[in-house]
């Protein structure tokens, strides 16, 4: 579906409407027919774009990592061994930098993170129109190929991330200590409610910022994107060139701040402040 057969603001709702899946309106399940009835849906509908493009590319990295661990070589490297060694590498010293505790999960999960939000931010290059427009030929109304433009992503993502940051914190200090970690700090025991809304007010953030910061980054660049598509297709090029090159690095960047503030978190939990 090009631009010239809808109007702009009708081009825009369409490239930012996921493929919705839910109870529609007459009471039948099915694929939303425009972004107000998936709104009706709920809670309980599904991206179908979403959750497939990032599973397949969760399924793309696995894949990718395991050929090239089963078929490492020690003498001289190919390109891709060489690429996944700096990639290990990298986390690998980004997390010994951080995370002073013994934990064998925090490096894999920290390449996990960066490897996979990189790889659904790199969707945002492939042009606007291309793949969705295959689609509508295929019969599909509408199709978000960038799952990090979507917040059920990012925010699943986060709360995931948060629910760990709360197991670990209670298992390294314990309950108890965990509850004294909340109440006693930065006041002492006489200014135990304000530290429990300060510290409660600082644990809630933590989730609803690393999954809204990637989010909100993503779905800008994605609308500049949409926006530059919308423009005579000379100009198209002098103005998505040089923003495709500069959002390569906002792309790394969002992948590098999740995985980092992640390893923060993990450590964090793992500290004592007795």
């Amino acid at each position: 579906m090009s631009s010239a057969e809808l109007t702009s603001g009708e081009y825009i709702a369409h490239h930012l409407t996921n493929l919705t899946f839910g109870k529609k309106i007459d009471g039948t399940w099915g694929f939303a027919a425009d972004g107000a009835e998936a709104a009706h849906m709920g809670f309980i509908a599904l991206n179908v774009d979403t959750f497939g493009f990032s599973l397949g590319l969760g399924i793309l990295f696995l894949y990718v990592f395991r050929k090239v661990a089963k078929n490492a070589t020690t003498g001289v490297p190919g390109g891709l061994q060489n690429v996944i060694e700096m990639a290990v590498e990298f986390v690998d010293g980004n997390v010994k930098g951080m995370f002073h505790h013994k934990n064998t999960m925090i490096a894999p999960m920290g390449l996990t993170i960066f490897c996979w939000v990189l790889l659904m931010n790199v969707m945002d290059l492939i042009p606007v129109d291309f793949i969705p427009h295959t689609a509508s030929l295929l019969g599909v109304p509408y199709l978000k190929v960038v799952p990090s433009t979507d917040v059920n992503i990012t925010m699943g993502m986060a709360l995931s991330i948060f629910l760990l940051v709360l197991f670990y914190s209670v298992k390294m200090k314990g309950l108890g200590g965990f509850a004294k970690e909340l109440s006693m700090h930065p006041f002492g025991k006489w200014g135990l409610p304000a530290n429990l809304f300060l510290e409660l007010v600082n644990l809630i953030a933590k989730p609803i910022s690393l999954g809204l910061r990637l989010f909100g980054n993503m779905y800008a660049g994605e609308m500049i994107f949409i926006l530059i598509a919308l423009l005579p297709f000379y100009v198209q090029w002098t103005l998505a060139v040089p923003w495709a090159i500069f959002h390569i690095l906002i792309i790394t960047l969002q992948a590098f701040i999740f995985m980092v503030l992640t390893i923060v978190y993990m450590a964090m939990a793992h500290d004592s402040h007795e």
